[in-house]
């Protein structure tokens, strides 16, 4: 693996308070990247100017109309030129400097296609939030195989370009991100990975600091693309039912909320989740009603 280039991706937009955090720890890895390439979609602040400041890293700028989490994505990566390629967001940053090396270590097996890390919340996130980061990406690591899916359902999928790395092979082979997709490119890339008999693998140990405050309205927009976008992908997710893990899931966040007496926090999580469950059911029908 150590003789393995390595690629880094990272899309861009408005990113200048944080990515010269982010460049400057990819640069003090354990196992720095053959390769940064940051993709900037037209930012308006001074995100291009720091990322000029790092000589080693490319810069490609696109118009603002013109991203897609999918396209834009494949782009980089078709561009880069690493054996494995990995995604960051602009707001995760790796929790140290062995990152880089933790991520890539389940691509020993020479099966696994993609592996994703855990995220861990940042100082301010919500009580919720920091439950439901711990919730969706516990401190456990393991691999799926396309044997699992009957009894996973939907969380056979999940999958995170908020820190992620891919074997170009495999990628390649299953046709690459979509484009366009507005959202959830990454589980639908896990879907298409699993069932042309690759792994996934969540990787606990590859740890970056993420995490979202969003407001209700932010919840209910967020939800409702990805129930477009579900919608439309029901041929490779499959009939699992999004509600029985997203019960579980609330069920988890209220009893550790209630157990630390944050009966406010309880309050504004349910309403939270009310803003989900309807942007993601509004979501639904609409594409259903378009197709």
């Amino acid at each position: 693996m150590s003789q393995t280039n390595i690629s880094v991706i990272i899309p861009t937009l408005n990113a200048g308070t944080m990515i010269n955090d982010l460049l400057t720890c990819l640069e003090h890895q354990s196992r720095v990247p053959d390769e940064i390439i940051v993709v900037d979609s037209s930012s308006d602040d001074h995100t291009r100017d720091f990322v000029r400041e790092h000589p080693q890293v490319r810069l490609l700028v696109i118009d603002r109309k013109d991203f897609n989490h999918g396209g834009t994505r494949d782009m980089a990566l078709r561009q880069s030129t690493g054996e494995f390629v990995l995604f960051l967001t602009q707001d995760a940053l790796p929790k140290d400097f062995g990152y880089i090396a933790s991520i890539l270590e389940p691509f020993a097996d020479e099966h696994v296609g993609l592996v994703y890390g855990r995220q861990i919340p940042k100082a301010d996130a919500h009580a919720a939030e920091s439950l439901v980061r711990s919730y969706t990406y516990g401190p456990q690591s393991f691999t799926v195989t396309l044997q699992d899916i009957e009894w996973m359902g939907i969380r056979a999928f999940r999958a995170s370009d908020v820190c992620a790395a891919y074997r170009r092979s495999a990628y390649l082979q299953v046709g690459g991100f979509e484009d366009p997709v507005l959202t959830n490119e990454d589980m639908f890339i896990a879907a298409r990975l699993l069932h042309a008999g690759w792994h996934v693998v969540y990787e606990a140990k590859a740890e970056v600091i993420h995490s979202h405050n969003f407001t209700w309205k932010q919840q209910f927009k967020r939800n409702y693309i990805q129930g477009v976008e579900i919608e439309r992908h029901r041929d490779i997710l499959g009939d699992a039912p999004l509600t029985g893990e997203g019960l579980s899931m609330v069920g988890y966040t209220v009893r550790h909320l209630f157990r630390q007496g944050r009966i406010l926090e309880i309050v504004r999580f349910i309403i939270d989740c009310g803003f989900r469950y309807v942007g993601n059911r509004k979501g639904k029908n609409d594409a259903k009603r378009k197709s």
